[in-house]
């Protein structure tokens, strides 16, 4: 298989969510990813995505690529931004915190996520990869 290769690359809204988790399925099975792993890495996207809309602008884009190895999402936002901080170490609810479990069940079943500022005014890149079978 090809490496950095461009799976899709959308913009969202509310409404596109459910087509998010469609395309982001096709994607991973298409790169090789079987389940249970595809289906959490859907959910993790899922998360992300969802949070862009309700917390960041109500807008987001998307972008997935097979690397060398690994499917990696890039979820970008125009939100007022934020960092890796806000994401709870424990499962929300059992340490006090009250936000931010999509964030965190994201961060439980990949293999790596970073958030990254979008830009030097506002937004956040979070970015998300699983490693595919045989790495």
């Amino acid at each position: 298989m090809l490496t950095n290769e461009r799976l899709c690359r959308l913009h969202f809204t509310s409404r596109d969510l459910p087509r998010i988790r469609i395309e982001v399925e096709e994607c991973a099975a298409s790169a090789g990813l079987a389940e249970p792993r595809r289906g959490e890495f859907v959910v993790a996207v899922d998360a992300v995505a969802t949070n862009a809309v309700e917390h960041a602008g109500g807008t987001g884009r998307l972008v997935m690529r097979h690397l060398a190895g690994e499917l990696e999402c890039r979820v970008e936002d125009s939100g007022p931004g934020f960092s890796e901080d806000v994401i709870p170490e424990l499962a929300p609810g059992v340490a006090g915190a009250t936000a931010g479990r999509g964030l965190w069940l994201a961060r439980l079943v990949t293999d790596r996520l970073s958030v990254e500022p979008a830009g030097p005014e506002s937004g956040a890149v979070v970015t998300l990869a699983v490693k595919l079978p045989g790495n």
